[in-house]
């Protein structure tokens, strides 16, 4: 008799955490297959609490160790390479993870992880014609 598995799988849809499209300026740098030392400024194209998704001129390989400088607040976060893709320029697109989620390295608020698009929040605030902006609760009178 076979236990079953009580953990629950992720779907291609689901995602650890929210994308958002972010450009984020930053210097890249690791080490290469020789052990010579690189640094690459470029920028984010994509980002999540979990990692980021960025252009490099730089070969990089998969699992290859990567340390990320966020130009704008000097934080450094060390991460890894965990997917490949030609981008529609000459630079590569490569998909980096954090060792550990780190929502904050981007400096931005992402939505609970239970948000979607058919929340209740969300279509409140939907755009369109017609659409308008909820006014402000009054708070209820002491008694």
């Amino acid at each position: 008799m076979s236990t079953p598995n009580i953990r629950p799988t992720l779907t291609a849809n689901q995602r650890r955490s929210q994308r958002i499209l972010l450009s984020v300026p930053l210097r890249v740098s690791g080490k290469r297959v020789n052990g010579i030392a690189f640094v690459e400024h470029t920028k984010t194209l994509i980002v999540s609490a979990h990692g980021a998704l960025l252009q490099l001129q730089e070969p990089v390989l998969q699992g290859q160790p990567l340390n990320l400088r966020n130009v704008v607040t000097g934080e450094e976060v060390a991460c890894q390479v965990v997917d490949l893709n030609p981008g529609a320029s000459r630079l590569a697109e490569i998909g980096v993870e954090f060792g550990q989620p780190n929502p904050r390295f981007w400096r931005v608020s992402f939505p609970p992880t239970d948000w979607t698009t058919r929340s209740p929040e969300a279509k409140r605030f939907a755009s369109g014609p017609g659409a308008t902006i909820p006014a402000a609760k009054e708070p209820a009178a002491k008694k």
